[in-house]
């Protein structure tokens, strides 16, 4: 079987042979989910690792570790990491100058460890010691990802639930949705949200005897105000519109941005300049599955710095840009010749 042939087939075809070469990535301890941390983290941060499970994806097609960090109000001064995982230790050092007091604060918050369903100090935690918890910036390293995981927590009692590739959190200045199933409509919310219900399944009463810490509205606020001004890696190709700039670009990466915004329908869903349309949509995968059950709508993402943030889908399933490339071809019935998926990889590389 060819990547041609596979095109031309029916999805019913597909789906009866077998033959789907994506299907759902579940998580490695699908009953008590949670999260799981990539191995390269865990080595700096020993803290992290859970007695339980293993991370399953090499780390060969996982993000840049440490990620650079953006800021939209300093774009001039690059990457505000210096190269470091930010810390409770170091944060100070590094923002004194460059934050107002609120994100400052802002940013101490999600350095915070607070306690969550498999990293706490009661006997049934997942982790040897006793544990703080995890940080927002735990999951979200420097404001990015580096392909961590857990389960979506609102979906319970349901007893398949989608699996989750933390998503970067680079240019939520301007997004409208937040969580890929939960379309929380504020960063506010979701920092309350995430500590009230998502860390412990919904189960308050399991998350008074773990430690809950509630966040006051005025604390959501400053990580709020921080989170706002982290940016997207710089695009040098891309004009001020979000299009490539002829003089920069190669002819492959413009016959590429050709079909993104052409016969690829890449744009339907993700329109310049930050190619997410703040909307949720069903991709039906469940067509080329005989054994999966509906995922439904799911949160469209931005494809600005997509390049930095593998693996792809909500799930991570799609290891690289070529896989994505693939996946949409046959989702949506593209017909693409190799040639217009090198070229439309190349585009995507610019973003």
């Amino acid at each position: 079987m060819t990547w041609e042939q596979l095109a031309k087939m029916s999805p019913e075809e597909i789906r009866d042979k077998g033959l789907f070469p994506y299907p759902t990535l579940p998580h490695p301890k699908h009953t008590p989910g949670g999260m799981v941390f990539p191995k390269m983290q865990i080595a700096m941060f020993p803290r992290l690792e859970r007695f339980d499970v293993d991370y399953d994806l090499p780390e060969e097609f996982l993000p840049e570790f440490p990620p650079a960090m953006f800021l939209q109000n300093r774009p001039e001064l690059g990457d505000v990491s210096r190269g470091q995982v930010i810390t409770l230790n170091n944060f100070t050092a590094l923002f004194n100058d460059i934050l107002t007091p609120v994100q400052l604060d802002g940013l101490r918050l999600l350095l915070t460890p607070m306690p969550q369903e498999e990293f706490n100090a009661t006997e049934d935690r997942k982790t040897v010691n006793a544990s703080p918890g995890v940080a927002c910036f735990d999951c979200h390293v420097n404001g990015h990802t580096t392909g961590q995981i857990e389960l979506n927590p609102d979906m319970r009692p349901q007893q398949r639930r989608l699996r989750l590739d933390t998503p970067s959190i680079r240019g939520t200045y301007n997004f409208q949705l937040f969580g890929s199933k939960r379309s929380i409509r504020s960063l506010r919310d979701f920092a309350q949200f995430e500590q009230r219900t998502a860390y412990f399944n919904g189960d308050h009463i399991h998350a008074a005897k773990k430690g809950i810490v509630v966040l006051s509205p005025q604390q959501a606020a400053h990580m709020e105000r921080l989170q706002a001004m982290l940016d997207f890696p710089p695009a040098p190709k891309l004009t001020v519109l979000g299009k490539l700039d002829p003089k920069k670009a190669t002819q492959q990466e413009l016959r590429g941005e050709k079909l993104f915004f052409g016969k690829a329908q890449c744009a339907t869903c993700h329109p310049a300049p930050f190619y997410i349309d703040n909307f949720m949509h069903d991709l039906r995968v469940e067509r080329f599955l005989s054994s999966e059950p509906p995922d439904g709508p799911v949160k469209t993402f931005s494809l600005r710095g997509i390049k930095d943030s593998p693996p792809y889908l909500h799930d991570g399933r799609l290891l690289t840009l070529e896989d994505t490339v693939e996946f949409f071809n046959l989702i949506l019935e593209l017909r693409l010749s190799q040639e217009e998926k090198t070229e439309l990889v190349s585009f995507l590389r610019c973003l």
